[in-house]
């Protein structure tokens, strides 16, 4: 596959994390007596922070800050990120090839900084990447294409010849949009959109033993 640069999603993605958000949303609703909805993470997932609290709140009829929510969330998730959300198999071996063979490499989440830079360090990649983007820098999540646009544009790289991965169809959908390649990955909590997400995909994998290679590698 020819590409120049490798935009990664995290969650679900590259980080094996999404049990952690999952008991953290069921803390965070058993606090104030609340069922977890069926979907309820998929839902939020490839919303901005902002975005899933007012989401959150609309669906619940809450009368809590936005401000407030995402406070309370970085707050459980902090600790989490920076000491046991692990790489997901083979992930640090597949940027590692990619640097090698002269692939810019990109982040492109809905986390904060605070939450991702810890965990990149600790799980010793964060030297590998080029740029690194959240949504917090664009005013959309990641079912618009702005945080995709914004990677290509830090990488200094055209969209046509970026490589996005990520495992949620909002964010598939909007990479996609932007003119981008995909590739769509397997995640538990997106398997309902597996069908959906091989079909607009450039390529899926089940795993990062069954990622696609630039041009020119074997």
């Amino acid at each position: 596959m020819r590409f120049e640069a490798a935009i990664l999603d995290l969650d679900g993605t590259l980080l094996d994390s999404m049990d952690v958000w999952e008991q953290i949303d069921i803390m965070f609703l058993q606090k104030r007596g609340l069922p977890v909805p069926e979907n309820y993470v998929t839902e939020i997932c490839a919303r901005s922070f902002e975005e899933a609290a007012q989401y959150t709140i609309d669906l619940f009829g809450l009368t809590e800050k936005v401000d407030d929510m995402v406070r309370e969330w970085n707050e459980m998730a902090v600790y989490e990120y920076a000491h046991h959300v692990k790489l997901v198999p083979h992930a640090q071996e597949y940027l590692i090839m990619l640097k090698e063979a002269g692939i810019k490499l990109a982040v492109a989440t809905g986390l904060p900084e605070k939450l991702f830079v810890p965990c990149l360090e600790n799980n010793s990649v964060l030297g590998l990447f080029d740029a690194l983007c959240s949504t917090d820098e664009v005013t959309r999540g990641k079912e618009f294409p702005d945080v995709f646009e914004l990677a290509a544009h830090k990488l200094g790289v055209i969209p046509e010849r970026c490589l996005v991965f990520d495992d949620v169809l909002p964010a598939i959908r909007s990479a996609k949009q932007a003119g981008m390649l995909v590739c769509g990955v397997y995640d538990k909590y997106s398997a309902h959109h597996q069908t959906e997400i091989e079909k607009i995909s450039d390529c899926y994998i089940k795993d990062f033993t069954e990622v696609p290679l630039p041009e020119g590698e074997i």
